[in-house]
């Protein structure tokens, strides 16, 4: 089955890009801009600046040192999208492995000597996701072979010992290599990996042990910390050791972590991420709207762990989180003409960026860049979206569940159905019998959507959140349709969140929306919002929205503290417009925000 993860027990089954192929709309739109332009856009960079030619030898060798995970990045995109280019840049590659299997352009003579900052496991890890990617896809070829030889090699020199790499990734790739091949040292080199992890395996740093989760055993954890890609990977391997293990005790752990994770370490867009300078989470509640620093690839990380555990447990609230988080952070990551990306995604920016050469922006958020010194964020678009039908869907023994509204077809067993919607711009889903059938049809009802209404059968009921669920048998052209309210509404941080008391941010649907302020806009600062009904606009297929606001106005007293609760600013009422999060800076650059001070 065409899919990156497919876990050999759980509640849910996935149903891959065989079975779910998406239409035209939201998400279809953007995998098929994926295919035809950011691929090649990431293939033209990679070419660019040297990284693939670092496989043909060329010297001096260019970029960093992890520079070779994303070209195997871009090959799992690839292979997923069924692109022509795949067979001869995995030539280029298989031309640099070495005869033990070993493969990594910046260490080889000098092999495994900086496991902490290396990234050898790491690259590792990407590459053999890729070679996962194509044997589902494609079958045994020159980059499967490459994959295989590589694992094995891994298996070799790290089956004994107490080492392991800095950076995760290595965990979830070898767990589902041994999914597709069921050679079974791979699993139990994913398991000691995770196992190895916090006794400690590596090195003391200077941010501590902790910024690779090397400081507690995986199961003593009490919440993700650290680098937040590495905790998120980290914790996807381990929920797929888990899985295959049947240990339950190490699935529940990470249970626990992503709770506590999600209640008091994640912001309002889904993003992860608190601190920029080793970009990682901070502490409880410390969620900063301006330094946020929401790297795009933990946006990636957080998707791929809450479907592992939906798959694991089915219950619904890991799709919810990943709703927000495609919605918000995917979507907001790549610029609506598939060339630019963002690597941070604040919940506020100051002052419009400056661009400099157009290329290789500092990450701050501030604006896309068609490429950066480290490109992690492009490749792992590329390839989440080549392969994201795989996350629509899944399936029991006795239905279909579809998790993520979509212009669909999908398929399982005898039963055939077309999706028509939308969301997230309209509330109303429309699910088709294309064939007819027995089975179970669930839809998802996110938490925000309480007053939603199940029409089946000439039945209009209403429905809570979780699933909405209506049996057969189906006949050809029968329908189920789901209509989820979709009225703006306002939302408030906890009183624990210090950098938001007093604000208020807006959401429609699964969206988040915020201010923007191109250079011939009032600018953003000096602001106050009134918390009333928003006014939708609806402009080219997108739902704009416009609350009331003062803004501008004040005048400074020289000191800005006082012994009197501060006031709205004394500008004239206006109507301030918010667009959908994922849709700000394509206009140039830009302040934004957010969460709005209301008062």
């Amino acid at each position: 089955m065409a899919n990156p993860v497919l876990p050999s027990s759980g509640v849910l089954s996935p149903l891959g890009l065989d079975a779910v192929r998406l239409s035209p709309g939201f998400w279809g739109d953007r995998v098929a801009l994926n295919r035809e332009v950011t691929i090649a856009h990431c293939q033209e960079w990679e070419e660019r600046e040297g990284w693939i030619g670092n496989f043909r030898g060329e010297r001096p060798r260019r970029g960093r040192e992890f520079s070779d995970s994303e070209i195997y990045k871009l090959l799992e995109a690839m292979a997923w999208a069924d692109h022509p280019g795949l067979p001869a840049l995995a030539e280029i590659v298989a031309g640099a492995q070495e005869g033990d299997g070993y493969l990594n352009t910046r260490w080889s003579g000098s092999r495994y000597t900086d496991l902490e900052w290396g990234h050898e496991l790491y690259c590792y890890g990407h590459l053999i996701q890729a070679g996962v990617a194509r044997l589902r896809t494609h079958g045994e070829d020159t980059l499967t072979r490459v994959a295989v030889r590589a694992a094995d090699h891994v298996c070799r020199r790290f089956m004994e010992g107490t080492q392991t790499c800095g950076h995760p990734v290595i965990e979830m790739a070898l767990v589902e290599l041994y999914r597709v091949t069921g050679t079974e040292r791979y699993l139990e080199m994913a398991r000691r990996f995770v196992e190895r992890r916090g006794l400690p395996a590596l090195a003391d740093i200077p941010f501590g042990r902790a910024y690779y989760q090397d400081d507690l055993p995986v199961r003593q954890a009490q919440v993700f910390r650290g680098h937040v890609v590495r905790a998120l990977y980290l914790a996807s391997g381990v929920v797929d050791v888990a899985v295959e293990t049947g240990d339950e005790e190490l699935l529940k752990a990470v249970e626990a972590q992503w709770e506590r994770t999600v209640a008091r370490r994640t912001h309002l867009t889904g993003g992860m991420g608190s601190r920029h300078a080793d970009e990682s989470f901070g502490e409880d509640y410390e969620l900063p709207p301006d330094r946020a620093y929401n790297e795009t690839c933990a946006s990636i990380a957080s998707v791929m762990l809450s479907h592992r555990l939906l798959l694991a447990t089915g219950d619904v609230r890991y799709a919810d989180l990943a709703e927000r988080t495609l919605h918000n952070m995917l979507a907001t990551g790549v610029a609506l003409d598939g060339r630019s990306f963002f690597y941070a995604n604040p919940l506020q920016v100051r002052v419009p960026a400056v661009p400099l050469d157009g290329v290789n922006h500092a990450p701050e958020g501030g604006l896309r860049s068609p490429w950066f010194d480290v490109s992690c964020c492009p490749n792992n678009i590329a390839r989440t979206l080549a392969s994201l039908p795989a996350y629509v869907a899944t399936a029991t023994a006795d239905g279909i569940q579809i998790h993520h509204p979509t212009p669909a077809e999908i398929r399982h067993g005898e039963l055939a159905v077309k999706v028509e919607t939308g969301y997230p711009w309209d509330g109303a889903v429309t699910v088709r019998a294309l064939t007819g059938g027995r089975g179970r049809i669930a839809l998802r009802v996110p938490a925000w959507a309480a007053g939603a209404r199940l029409t089946h059968r000439g039945e209009v009921r209403e429905v809570a959140p979780g699933y909405a669920v209506a049996d057969g048998p189906w006949r050809t052209g029968d329908e189920l349709r789901l209509e989820l309210p979709m009225a703006p509404r306002w939302t408030f941080p906890d009183r624990r969140v210090d950098a938001l008391r007093g604000s208020a941010a807006v959401e429609r649907g699964p969206l988040v929306y915020c201010a923007e302020s191109v250079a011939d806009e009032p600018p953003l600062g000096d602001l106050a919002a009134r918390v009333a009904p928003p006014v939708e606009h609806h402009v080219d297929g997108v739902v704009e929205l416009e609350v009331a606001a003062s803004l501008g106005g004040g005048e400074s007293s020289g000191w800005p503290y006082g012994h009197e609760p501060d006031g709205r600013p004394s500008g004239a009422d206006a109507g301030l417009r918010l667009v959908p999060y994922h849709r700000w800076g394509n206009r140039g650059p830009a302040t934004m925000r957010v969460w709005l001070p209301v008062g």
